[in-house]
């Protein structure tokens, strides 16, 4: 008798992640017997910045975004699954992911993770609580907080999700993040987006630092406590009728008031395949199975996913199932920006969006949050110093 094959893979906690997953897994056990693959689940929080070393010691399958990409490799953590792909597998991926889904896994040449999954902040609202209001849908900047001043509009203000919100403000100003070793941004558009954050937020409850994105969607969906919310990582589940009691919609990010258009920064998730997996083969089949075109506009978008796969958002016979969130939400998809994935990013997110919420709330001046910024930057800088000199050093040896 066959040796059965067993593979254990880590998500996060929701009904966009682990259902989709365990759907996947059960076909796939069934389309190939001998394989049992068994999935757990993390917060969201930590899935965005708990290690993933020691993740990747304990499972091996591991539900990944694209920032871990340089602490992976500098690690050796994962497999690099660019040589594992034909040249017809890594072109069908390239041209068939919504916005940068594929390019955000690439990174110096390697492959971090298969794409699953795909999103980015996006604008959402109860059609339903505005036209009750009188208002209509924002499109510019200026109509926006005017909502949030009405105490309609809010924002989360988790630390990660302020720090990419302000960087997705301080790039349309003209800023281009973490291109200069020494400074975040340019610092004109920096402050300024620091600025824009800190006005929009003006009239929002300070209870907005206790909500990340999903936190947000539970409070829009029961009552009719929160009419919009101005961007925040999409979650698609929360617009279709089967799932959430009162559906919201998603839009557009609106334009700045000169008519610059807003890029979010792309999330999203893929599936990574470490070190320690027994078949990484196998490992890779099944993940290239669960981002295939007919499981993602299938299987896994029915099972609550939220496919990185265009097939998927643009199918017809899906917008029902999906009350319209494939439909309202793929232009920004399609236009988001990807974040840095130099190894020691990830802290970033979280010690700079720190700096930010003090801002928001008062407790810090504009010169000492810019500061905080970039001290913050400077020393996530090291660790990629780091990693090049002990390249350099690998280097060295193999020449000798």
């Amino acid at each position: 008798m066959a040796r059965l094959l067993e593979l254990t893979g880590i998500a996060w906690d929701h009904s966009r992640a682990l259902p989709p997953l365990v759907a996947t897994a059960q076909r796939y056990e069934e389309l190939h017997p001998g394989i049992r693959i068994r999935w757990e689940k993390r917060s969201l929080h930590e899935f965005g910045h708990m290690p993933v070393d020691e993740l990747a010691r304990r499972f091996d399958l591991i539900v990944i975004d694209h920032p871990w990409a340089g602490f992976c490799f500098a690690r050796n953590l994962v497999h690099d699954l660019a040589p594992r792909l034909t040249p017809a597998q890594k072109k069908e991926l390239e041209m068939n992911t919504v916005g940068p889904c594929w390019e955000s896994y690439l990174y110096e040449e390697q492959l971090l993770a298969i794409p699953i999954d795909a999103a980015t902040p996006t604008p959402s609202y109860r059609p339903d609580l505005l036209a009750r209001q009188g208002q209509k849908f924002p499109e510019t900047w200026k109509e926006l907080v005017s909502l949030a001043d009405a105490g309609l509009a809010v924002m989360p203000g988790f630390s990660a999700d302020l720090f990419l919100n302000w960087c997705m403000l301080a790039e349309a100003l003209g800023g281009r993040i973490a291109e200069d070793p020494e400074s975040l941004c340019g610092e004109t558009a920096g402050r300024q987006a620091m600025e824009m954050l800190r006005r929009l937020a003006e009239k929002m409850s300070p209870r907005i630092f206790e909500w990340n994105p999903i936190a947000i969607a539970e409070r829009m969906t029961p009552g009719d406590e929160i009419a919009h919310c101005a961007f925040a990582y999409s979650y698609g589940n929360y617009c279709r009728p089967s799932f959430a009691e009162r559906p919201i919609r998603y839009g557009s990010l609106p334009k700045l008031d000169d008519g610059r258009p807003l890029r979010s920064i792309v999330g999203g998730t893929g599936i990574a395949v470490t070190r320690r997996c027994p078949d990484v083969a196998k490992a890779l089949d099944y993940a290239l199975f669960t981002g295939s075109a007919s499981v993602q506009a299938g299987l896994y978008t029915l099972a609550g996913g939220q496919p990185s796969r265009r097939e998927a958002w643009t199918d017809p016979s899906l917008e029902k199932v999906t009350g319209g969130f494939f439909r309202d939400a793929l232009p920004d998809q399609e236009r988001c920006m990807i974040r840095p994935r130099y190894d020691g990013y990830v802290p970033l997110q979280e010690e700079g969006g720190v700096c930010l919420q003090k801002y928001l709330r008062g407790s810090w001046q504009a010169d000492r949050t810019w500061e905080g910024l970039n001290r913050c930057y400077r020393k996530t800088r090291q660790g990629k110093r780091k990693t090049q000199a002990r390249r350099g050093a690998v280097a060295g040896a193999r020449v000798r």
